[in-house]
């Protein structure tokens, strides 16, 4: 089962892909991700998109380089996993190109979706989208030492991004599970189990 977690900055998804792995890992073959990123060559391309020294790298060459890295990451980890009938838990994938390159970044989601055509020959089984105000994620991560160049765009940004997603939510809800962010990690934890013990 192939199952992804989306959210803005400071939805805690890497807090719960490591408590949601380390339930199911009691039971199952588990695989946790991230996006971009997860194998060696993908965190070289990760390093380009995401460094802030790389200030020149424009929102078509970020969209690209972020579907050749999930090209990457499908044929060296994904699919390789699913193969071994493990659970993937990844970190982000298509739904937040759409997000923040097709929405936040005025790419379009035909453009998008055209370049990331592999992503959508396999796409997640089941996603989760933990919906928050940027103004409380922003907080959040106010005390991370190093902020990456997303992270670092103007408020504008991160709102047009939230706007993107609940965009990707009306296209795909039979896919995409909406989680209220504002509930304590326990409750979502308790809440995102449920639904993949539901699945399972």
């Amino acid at each position: 089962m192939f199952i992804t977690f989306e959210g803005g900055e400071g939805t805690g998804k890497t807090t719960l892909i490591q408590e949601i792995a380390k339930h199911f890992r009691q039971s199952y073959q588990v695989v946790t991700t991230r996006e971009p990123g997860g194998s060696v060559i993908t965190e070289a391309i990760r390093d380009i998109i995401l460094n802030p020294k790389y200030q020149g790298v424009t929102p078509y060459t970020e969209a690209l380089l972020l579907a050749a890295s999930r090209a990457q990451h499908l044929d060296e980890v994904i699919l390789p996993a699913l193969r071994q009938n493990a659970i993937v838990l990844c970190d982000r994938f298509i739904d937040s190109s759409l997000a923040y390159q097709a929405y936040a970044r005025n790419l379009g989601f035909e453009f998008v979706l055209s370049i990331n055509r592999y992503a959508v020959e396999n796409l997640p089984h089941l996603t989760f989208y933990i919906d928050l105000d940027p103004q409380v994620g922003l907080s959040r991560i106010a005390h991370r030492d190093k902020y990456d160049r997303l992270d670092q765009e103007a408020f504008d940004f991160h709102t047009k991004v939230r706007e993107g997603y609940l965009e990707v939510y009306k296209r795909y809800p039979e896919r995409i599970v909406k989680i209220d962010g504002n509930q304590s990690i326990e409750h979502i934890l308790k809440e995102i189990i449920l639904e993949i013990e539901k699945r399972l």
